[in-house]
C-alpha cells in the first residue's frame, strides 16, 4: 500500500475521527500488527496539536496466555496502576483511539466462563470512570490489517497478498482511498445528518422489522428518543467521529420493550470467538430464547452477563447496498460487518439518544428508557429483503426501509 495513502488515512483518523485539539492528551490502544502505521497516526495527532500521545500496545497471544494462566482473583482485581490510568483519563478529557487488527479466532479455547466472571467483577470497579468519561471525550475506533485477520478474510491468498487486499478494502469502506478523505467524510456526515433530521421529524413510537429469514420484531422507541449518526459532539461541543467506517443512523430503544424474533445475517465475533447462524426471541423486552449453530453457549452467556444484557440497547439502520456490503467481503469484525446492513446491539444504550440528555444525570437517562448493562454487543440482522415500518405516535405507518434499503430520499 502506498505510503501517501496511508498518511491520508492517518490524517483522517487524527483530524476527523478524534478531531484532536491543541493541548489534548491522546491514548492509542493498538496491537503489534502495524507499528509503522501507528507511528504515522502518532505524528498526525501531534501535528493536530496534541501535547502528549501514549500508545498502549497489546498482543492477542499474550492476552490469551493471561486468560489461561492468571487466577480468577487476579483477573478480577483492578490493579492500582490500572486504576491510576483510568483516573488520569477521566480527569484530563483525553482523546482515545482504538486501532483494531486482532484475529477473529484468536481467543478460541479460553475458559469463557472464567473470563465472564472476571468481567462481572471488574465492571463495578471501572463503571465510575466510564461514566466520568462518557460524552466528555473524543474517541474513535479504526482498523488496520493484522496478518491472522487478513488470512481469515482472504484464506486463499498468500499472507503478504492477503494483507495488501485487506488494506484495500479497509481504505475503500472507510472512504479513505481517494485524494481527500477529509472532504469525503464531510459530505458523508452531511447525508447522515439529513437522514437523522427526517426520522426525528416523524414522531415515531415503534419500529417493525420483517425479513424473509423469519425475522419479525416490534421495538418500542423512547418518548424523547432521537436518531443520531455520523459525527457526534462532546458535552463541550467538540465534534468527532467515533467509528471509521460508519454507515449507520441509530437510536437507543425503550429498555425492556421488544416482542418477536430476530435472525442474524452475519457471524458475530465476541470475546475472540465466533457465534454464527443464531436467533434471539424476545418477550417482554428481554431475550427468552437464544439459539446458534455455532457458539450457542457463548451467546447464552453473553445475554445473561447482567440484568440489561438480554435487552436491546441500540437499533441501527444501514442500507444493504452500503460500501461494505458492496465490497462482498465478510470481515468477521463488528466494526465493519455491523455497517454492511442493519444491526441491533444487546446491552448498554446511549444517553445521547435522548433529547436534552446534557441536562440529565445517567440515572435519569436510564429512568427514561436507556438500557443499562456492562456489555454493548452489535450483531447484524439486515437482509436483502428487510422491511422496516415506523409507527408514529398518532398511529400512522411510514415505510423506513424497503428491500433492505432506505425507502426515502434526502
Amino acid at each position: 500500500m502506498r505510503k501517501t495513502q496511508l498518511q491520508r488515512y492517518a490524517k483522517l483518523i487524527a483530524r476527523v475521527g478524534l478531531n484532536v485539539k491543541k493541548g489534548q492528551t491522546v491514548f492509542i490502544a493498538a496491537g503489534l500488527d502495524q507499528p509503522e502505521f501507528v507511528t504515522m497516526v502518532v505524528e498526525e495527532c501531534y501535528k493536530a496539536g496534541a501535547s502528549e500521545v501514549y500508545v498502549e500496545w497489546s498482543h492477542q497471544p499474550v492476552e490469551k496466555l493471561n486468560s489461561q494462566y492468571r487466577s480468577l482473583d487476579s483477573l478480577s482485581t483492578l490493579k492500582p496502576w490500572v486504576k491510576a490510568k483510568w483516573e488520569f483519563k477521566a480527569e484530563n478529557y483525553s482523546c482515545r483511539l482504538f486501532i483494531e487488527s486482532e484475529d477473529p479466532d484468536g481467543m478460541n479455547g479460553v475458559d469463557q466462563e472464567k473470563m465472564s466472571k472476571a468481567r462481572r467483577a471488574l465492571y463495578p470497579q471501572i463503571k465510575p470512570f466510564r461514566l466520568a468519561i462518557e460524552n466528555r471525550h473524543q474517541w474513535c475506533i479504526a482498523a488496520v490489517p493484522g496478518k491472522a485477520w487478513a488470512k481469515k478474510v482472504f484464506p486463499n491468498l498468500p499472507e503478504k497478498k492477503a494483507v495488501e487486499e485487506m488494506w484495500k478494502v479497509i481504505l475503500y469502506t472507510s472512504r479513505a482511498d481517494g485524494k481527500n478523505p477529509v472532504k469525503a467524510w464531510k459530505e458523508h456526515n452531511a447525508e447522515l445528518a439529513a437522514r437523522c433530521a427526517y426520522l426525528n421529524g416523524l414522531g415515531l413510537q415503534y419500529l417493525e422489522y420483517k425479513s424473509g429469514n423469519g425475522t419479525e420484531l416490534k421495538v418500542e422507541l423512547n418518548e424523547d428518543g432521537i436518531f443520531c449518526g455520523g459525527s457526534e459532539k462532546t458535552l463541550k461541543g467538540r465534534v468527532f467521529n467515533p467509528n471509521i467506517p460508519t454507515e449507520e443512523v441509530f437510536t437507543s430503544p425503550k429498555a425492556g420493550s421488544a416482542e418477536g424474533i430476530v435472525y442474524s445475517t452475519k457471524p458475530l465475533s465476541y470475546m475472540g470467538e465466533l457465534i454464527d447462524n443464531f436467533s434471539l426471541r424476545f418477550e417482554g423486552g428481554k431475550v427468552v430464547e437464544a439459539k446458534a449453530e455455532q457458539g450457542e453457549a457463548l451467546l447464552k452467556e453473553m445475554v445473561s452477563m447482567d440484568e440489561g444484557a438480554g435487552k436491546l440497547g441500540e437499533c441501527a439502520l444501514i442500507p444493504y447496498d452500503s460500501p461494505i456490503s458492496q465490497s462482498g467481503v465478510l470481515f468477521y469484525n463488528t466494526l465493519f460487518d455491523e455497517n454492511a446492513s442493519c444491526h441491533f446491539a444487546m446491552g448498554h444504550g446511549f444517553n445521547e439518544c435522548l433529547k436534552g440528555y446534557e441536562k440529565l444525570t445517567d440515572a435519569e437517562c436510564k429512568a427514561r428508557g436507556i438500557n443499562d448493562s456492562m456489555i454493548h454487543v452489535d450483531f447484524m440482522i439486515g437482509a436483502k429483503d428487510t422491511s422496516i415500518v415506523g409507527i408514529t405516535k398518532t398511529g400512522e405507518k411510514v415505510q423506513i426501509f424497503k428491500d433492505g434499503n432506505w425507502a426515502f430520499i434526502v
